[in-house]
């Protein structure tokens, strides 16, 4: 079957207009904005909405990449493109910029959306990944208002988020600290493709020593996965190659793959470690770089 289900069409005018009508529709009401997550299953009748409610037209309200003194937000409905193409953005956070480039192919990144990938909530999802180690907070608009999430809380499980049936997410907000870079690292079966792993690093300098770091992994759990014991174990050490293996191996022992089509738990406990570590050197040359 590769026709969509009947269903109820809306445009939204605002995003007070979308919740409400998120309100009052129910649960059967879906959200859509590039839709190259939605409509495959659509199709496939994996998911079957009565209701669509579509938002393209809420740019002036949800698009849009501000970088200020100490933090960066960009709007749910900013474009892959739009954050690839962004100068501003890559020079606070360079790992937007690997990882869009690895992301699908130009026709999905002009019409995809920061928050579509967010919401879908898939386990090998790169701009998860990328946000979590980025220690992203994701705002999220109801009919009482807006409330502000953690990355770390956001995914409730394969495909489950915190968004609940009458919210919309409306915004990304990053941390800017001095003295930091980062960097994304992916392994896939072709350009483009879901990770087989990725690996996205975050990394404080002050001076030579590490003041503090992130590792956030996709693929390899039932969610990206932080991993906090990197942190703990690397900060107020120099960068080295022992640093860097260190962190590989916490990675390696803190994952949860699976084997599948993509690749044995072994083999991608391996990609988890090399990838780490090569993600990390990264992001400290370019904190070191300024």
């Amino acid at each position: 079957m590769q026709v969509p289900a009947p269903f109820e069409y809306e445009r939204a005018t605002s995003v007070r207009h979308a919740v409400d009508l998120l309100e009052r529709l129910g649960s059967q009401a879906r959200v859509i904005a590039g839709g190259h997550s939605l409509l495959p299953m659509m199709k496939l009748r994996l998911a079957q909405p009565e209701y669509l409610i579509d938002i393209n037209d809420l740019g002036g309200e949800l698009a849009g990449i501000t970088i200020g003194p100490d933090e960066v937000r960009i709007g749910a409905l900013t474009r892959h493109r739009e954050l690839l193409e962004s100068d501003a953005l890559a020079e606070v956070c360079p790992i937007f910029r690997d990882a869009e480039r690895v992301i699908a192919d130009p026709l999905v990144r002009n019409r995809g959306t920061l928050g579509g990938s967010l919401c879908q909530a898939d386990p090998s999802e790169d701009l998860s990944a990328v946000c979590t180690t980025l220690a992203a907070s994701c705002v999220i608009r109801g009919p009482d208002g807006e409330r502000v999430v953690a990355m770390d809380d956001f995914h409730r499980g394969p495909y489950e988020t915190a968004v609940g049936d009458a919210e919309l997410l409306t915004e990304i907000r990053i941390p800017i600290r001095p003295g930091g870079s980062s960097a994304y690292e992916k392994v896939d079966r072709r350009a483009g493709d879901w990770a087989i792993v990725s690996a996205g690093a975050a990394v404080w300098l002050d001076g030579d020593v590490i003041a503090d770091v992130r590792v956030g992994l996709a693929a390899v759990g039932p969610n990206t996965t932080g991993i906090a014991p990197i942190s703990a174990a690397l900060r107020d050490h120099r960068p080295s190659d022992d640093t860097y293996a260190l962190a590989g191996a916490l990675a390696a022992e803190h994952c949860r793959p699976v084997t599948d089509m993509r690749g044995t738990a072994d083999y991608k406990r391996h990609l988890a470690d090399e990838l780490t570590r090569r993600a990390l050197r990264r992001a400290v040359e370019r904190a070191r770089s300024g």
